[in-house]
């Protein structure tokens, strides 16, 4: 027997459908700085997995998931001023500043939005705390979320995380995104997934309609 969504008592299963007028596709920090040469210098097999395997599952994704009306909300690293100075502490600490208008604050030109799609520039991890990306989604009805990007164990792990606290029900499109190493990104999948369900590209877009 099914469980009743109706009693408290009862778990909600995560497997359901999507509708897609209710979800949207976040793509995060998919931007030039993270193929910048001084990246695919230190980090070759980072520079490899977005390459052979996130990028074009991610164009895959972007691209069937608008064409079946769902939102492409996209998330870069960008100050919204010239010297940082707007940047969160940890951003200032770690040395993480593109600044307002940057050449590598635009999304890469694989999966670039489309002219009607929503781009949040962002100064943290977390893009639900340093964006209005909450109210946006909730202005648009959106309920459900499959998150993209990188890195798979930082800003794609805050979105997650972030997301299902604020009510949304998260998906992640585990091979559209990467980080500093495989096992880095294995690690953040188990980590995370207990807040959303992890599948493929393929396996999330299966679900919507």
């Amino acid at each position: 027997m099914n469980p009743d969504p109706t009693d408290p008592h009862q778990p909600i299963p995560r497997d359901r459908r999507l509708d897609p007028r209710e979800t949207a596709v976040l793509i995060v920090d998919a931007q030039n700085s993270e193929i910048a040469p001084d990246i695919r210098a230190a980090k070759p097999a980072y520079a490899a997995a977005m390459r052979t395997r996130a990028l074009p599952a991610m164009r895959r994704l972007i691209d069937t998931a608008r064409a079946r009306g769902c939102e492409i909300v996209y998330t870069v690293i960008e100050s919204l001023t010239r010297d940082g100075r707007d940047r969160s502490l940890d951003h200032k600490l770690s040395g993480i500043f593109v600044p307002k208008g940057s050449p590598l604050a635009a999304v890469i030109a694989e999966v670039a939005p489309g002219p009607d799609d929503i781009v949040l520039p962002k100064t943290s991890s977390g893009v639900f705390n340093s964006t209005n990306l909450d109210y946006v989604l909730r202005n648009l009805g959106i309920r459900n979320v499959i998150v993209a990007g990188f890195l798979t164990d930082q800003c794609v792990d805050m979105a997650v995380r972030d997301g299902a606290d604020r009510g949304y029900y998260m998906v992640c499109a585990h091979d559209a995104c990467a980080t500093h190493s495989p096992e880095r990104h294995d690690g953040a999948l188990k980590a995370f997934g207990g807040y959303c369900r992890v599948q493929s590209v393929d396996e999330a877009l299966a679900t919507i309609g």
